[in-house]
C-alpha cells in the first residue's frame, strides 16, 4: 500500500509537469505570432503566450470531460502556468533594441511632470 501511494503521486506529477509543458509550447507558439504580427510589441507578446495556453488548457479539459473523465482545474492551472513563465521569459530575455522592438512612449502628464520638476532646479 506504501508503494502505491507513491507511484499514484509520481504519475500525478507527472501529468501536471506534462500540462506544463504542452502551456509553455502553446503560449511560445502564440508569443511569436503575436511578437510577428505586432512588430514585438510586449503587451501583446505576453498576452498571446497566457491566451493560448489558456486555449489549449481548455480545449484539453474539455476533451477530457467529453470522454468521461473529469474537469481538473489543476490541470488548467498548470498549462496556464507554462504559458506565463514562457511570456515572461521570452520578455526578460529577448532583445530589447533592433527594428522589432517597439518602444512605449512617455505619456504626456509624465513628461509635463518631469518638465515642471526639471524647472524647480
Amino acid at each position: 500500500m506504501f508503494f502505491v501511494q507513491f507511484s499514484l503521486q509520481g504519475q500525478v506529477e507527472e501529468d501536471k509537469a506534462l500540462h506544463f509543458a504542452a502551456g509553455a509550447f502553446s503560449g511560445a507558439a502564440g508569443a511569436l505570432i503575436a511578437s510577428k504580427i505586432t512588430n514585438r510589441n510586449r503587451f501583446w507578446t505576453v498576452t498571446s503566450s497566457v491566451a493560448a495556453s489558456l486555449l489549449a488548457g481548455l480545449a484539453k479539459e474539455a476533451i477530457d470531460k467529453g470522454n468521461g473523465g473529469k474537469w481538473d482545474n489543476g490541470d488548467l492551472a498548470a498549462t496556464v502556468l507554462g504559458g506565463v513563465t514562457v511570456g515572461v521569459s521570452i520578455e526578460l530575455f529577448s532583445k530589447k533594441e533592433g527594428k522589432y522592438y517597439v518602444k512605449r512612449k512617455k505619456s504626456a502628464k509624465k513628461k509635463k511632470k518631469k518638465d515642471k520638476l526639471a524647472g524647480l532646479y
